[in-house]
């Protein structure tokens, strides 16, 4: 089979690269070649491109990520979209030009999420369920990803639990208590009093304001908590656990530390890295189908305000998620 396009693609984009590590002004918006899918590749004509905390960590040369790119610059940034496939490679037979998809494309060294065409592996690709917009659908894969492994892969949350999520409001955070909330747990979130309603509206059962209340003394005795925030927060949640309970942590920074001191106190941490896994995304893609679990966009921008939407993301309160608008 050979390559097939979309007759009317452009031949060229604008896409965000950077050329070194540095604060926000080392985005720049510039054109390139449409790039042309490999065999086992598919061309997307992007429409939504998520912003996710790693993006600007990864700018700044911090963390896993930075070292895989470190000699690759310039680079595009981006691990997640949603659009229109526009372009198969010859032994792509499952998915087909005109078709809505989304995933986590291209982690960690490929990226290339922020651009008006991206490339991804067919298998990264899932298909948009027709109740959501494929903008939104750019803000899902990373951080519903991230949630959906944290919960059942490595907590193995189980119905009628009791778990503890922290930044519940955030963009793995509303994914997670929709989860959770879907599967028959109870869930306690922590946020901030402004996020209260907004917590309350997804279904979950408590919510603690972390600004003026110890969760130590707070809550005892959990199945589960998962840390989205990470130092302090995760090591003083340890004693908020039961005998049998688990505590998975997310920043990577920490984790080490984390996991020692609950070490320390006989009682389990783990931490992660999310994967990509279309298997997943389809199940995910099945509960937003069904109405159970929504997509917040606190904003969407224009490619051309990247730097503007770098500046949000790492202020670090944002209230679920944040796209770019690649149309």
């Amino acid at each position: 089979m050979e390559n097939t396009a979309d007759q009317n693609a452009e031949a060229t984009m604008r896409h965000v690269i950077y050329d070194r590590f540095g604060e926000r002004d080392v985005l720049q918006v510039v054109s390139a070649d449409v790039p042309v899918p490999g065999d086992d590749q598919v061309l997307v004509r992007v429409h939504g491109a998520g912003l996710n905390p790693i993006d600007w960590k990864t700018r700044k040369g911090l963390g896993f990520a930075a070292r895989q790119i470190e000699n690759s610059l310039p680079w595009t940034p981006g691990y997640d979209v949603a659009g229109e496939v526009v372009g198969v490679g010859a032994n792509v037979t499952t998915l087909a030009p005109g078709d809505r998809v989304m995933g986590m494309v291209g982690f960690p060294a490929g990226g290339g999420g922020y651009a008006q065409y991206a490339l991804a592996a067919a298998d990264e690709l899932a298909i948009v369920p027709e109740e959501l917009d494929l903008v939104s659908a750019g803000a899902l894969p990373l951080a519903a990803l991230t949630a959906w492994q944290a919960l059942f892969e490595m907590a193995k949350l189980e119905s009628g639990q009791k778990i503890l999520i922290h930044a519940g409001a955030g963009g793995v955070g509303h994914f997670a208590v929709q989860f959770a909330l879907e599967h028959g747990a109870h869930v306690i979130a922590t946020a901030s009093a402004s996020n209260r309603d907004f917590l309350a509206e997804l279904g979950v059962h408590e919510v603690i304001d972390y600004r003026n209340t110890d969760i130590a003394e707070e809550c005892y005795g959990l199945d589960v908590v998962l840390d989205l925030v990470g130092g302090d927060t995760g090591k003083r949640s340890l004693h908020t656990l039961g005998e049998h309970g688990v505590l998975v942590t997310i920043p990577t920074v920490t984790a080490d530390e984390i996991i020692s001191a609950a070490e320390e106190m006989g009682l389990r941490a783990h931490g992660m890295t999310v994967r990509p896994d279309v298997f997943h995304l389809d199940e995910i893609a099945e509960l937003i189908e069904d109405g159970d679990v929504k997509v917040h966009i606190e904003k969407a921008f224009a490619l051309d305000d990247v730097a503007q939407a770098h500046e949000l993301l790492e202020g670090g309160h944002v209230r679920g998620k944040l796209v770019l608008d690649c149309r």
